[in-house]
């Protein structure tokens, strides 16, 4: 097996794990083995899930809970100018790529040292990916009701701390560490004011004063 066919499993078993803390999480919060089968097969993208399943469990409403979901996929929309080179011309191709665009699939494409590896990576990864995460997912669904309250390990710390691992490589820069403080501030502050869920939209303001920062830093670094 090519050595990037090889990592990409590996990958792909630690996530299938992950997953099967989202099929506890999401049983826990009271949804039923089919919605968390289309969750797992149809958004396929760990942090979402995971956001949702939260603000569900909270009480929050569906409204908070899509909106969390899609606040976090949207940064998967940023990886699209980095992998597209990998997929040809072919529309076919691209549109389909498009469900598999994620952390791992564009990491594992991104650094292979040619195009024709980097998709291949891609494609082996997404493979694997979607397989034991789906697996994962209703392996733990099943296992909720006898593992019980997942409090009781630890399991709902998961989205938490899948979320401090997307926010800490931009800590090292100046403009994230702001985005990420002011953010912070203002889900702190929203919490004994609004329904659950939506603290978590509201720290998304706190991008506006990072990115600013980041244009001024910008044009003085050309001056």
């Amino acid at each position: 097996m090519a050595e990037h066919r090889r990592e990409g499993l590996v990958l792909s078993l630690a996530v299938g794990i992950v997953g099967m803390t989202f099929g506890v999480l999401a049983d826990a919060a009271g949804l039923s083995l089919p919605q968390i089968i289309v969750m797992s097969a149809f958004l396929f993208t760990g942090a979402s899930q995971f956001a949702a399943v939260s603000v569900i469990d909270s009480g929050g409403s569906s409204y908070a809970a899509v909106g969390s979901a899609m606040l976090l996929a949207a940064r998967n929309a940023l990886y699209g100018p980095v992998v597209s080179r990998f997929f040809g011309e072919s529309r076919l191709r691209r549109g389909l790529s498009a469900h598999f665009v994620i952390d791992e699939t564009t990491a594992m494409a991104s650094i292979q040292d040619d195009d024709e590896t980097a998709a291949d990576a891609f494609w082996w990864t997404a493979l694997w990916l979607w397989s034991f995460w789906n697996i994962g997912s209703i392996g733990g669904a099943l296992l909720g009701s006898m593992i019980g309250d997942p409090e009781t390990y630890g399991l709902d710390a998961a989205f938490p701390a899948a979320f401090i691992a997307l926010l800490v490589p931009h800590l090292r820069e100046r403009p994230g560490r702001v985005a990420a403080l002011v953010g912070g501030g203002l889900a702190i502050a929203a919490v004994p004011i609004s329904p659950a869920g939506v603290p978590l939209l509201v720290a998304v303001l706190g991008v506006v004063p990072g990115w600013l920062l980041g244009r001024r830093q910008g044009a003085q670094d050309v001056l």
